[in-house]
């Protein structure tokens, strides 16, 4: 999403019953390779937790609901700082999938870290790196800069 800096993907290893133990240490590696040291989970546990930690990554989480309100999401938005803080960090961000939520709030993120200030780009820029569209439960955690 930006970077060398920040990504996004779906739980590492897949969700629900499609979760593999070894497609999650695959992705990891591929994760390593690419640069990606820190996680920070949307899903509020410390789900794969240890396997990040082993792996040398470090790891953050924030319980983030489908039905987040609007003014819940500077909380995200600055769990996201937090886990960026660190000048070397390269943070890859998850939910159980990319949802509308996470999209609306990557982009919503963008106008939080001033990196835009146009809350029509910030979805334009969200919506063409995740080759999806961002329905209303999503735009509704952009700010309105």
């Amino acid at each position: 999403m930006i970077k060398d800096r920040l990504a996004v993907s779906e739980r590492i290893g897949g969700y629900g019953f499609q979760h593999r133990r070894v497609r999650r240490e695959e992705e990891i590696i591929w994760l390593q390779d690419h640069g990606v040291n820190s996680v920070l989970s949307l899903l509020g546990s410390n789900q794969n937790s240890t396997a990040y930690e082993s792996a040398g990554l470090a790891f953050s989480s924030y319980q983030v609901e489908s039905d987040i309100e609007p003014e819940e999401a500077p909380k995200v938005f600055a769990a996201i700082a937090a886990a960026l803080a660190p000048p070397d960090a390269v943070v890859l961000v998850h939910k159980d999938t990319i949802d509308d939520t996470l999209a609306g709030l990557l982009a919503g993120y963008l106008i939080y870290s001033e990196m835009l200030d146009d809350p029509i780009l910030a979805t334009d820029v969200i919506q063409r790196i995740l080759a999806r569209a961002i329905g209303p439960e999503g735009r509704r955690l952009i700010p309105a800069h």
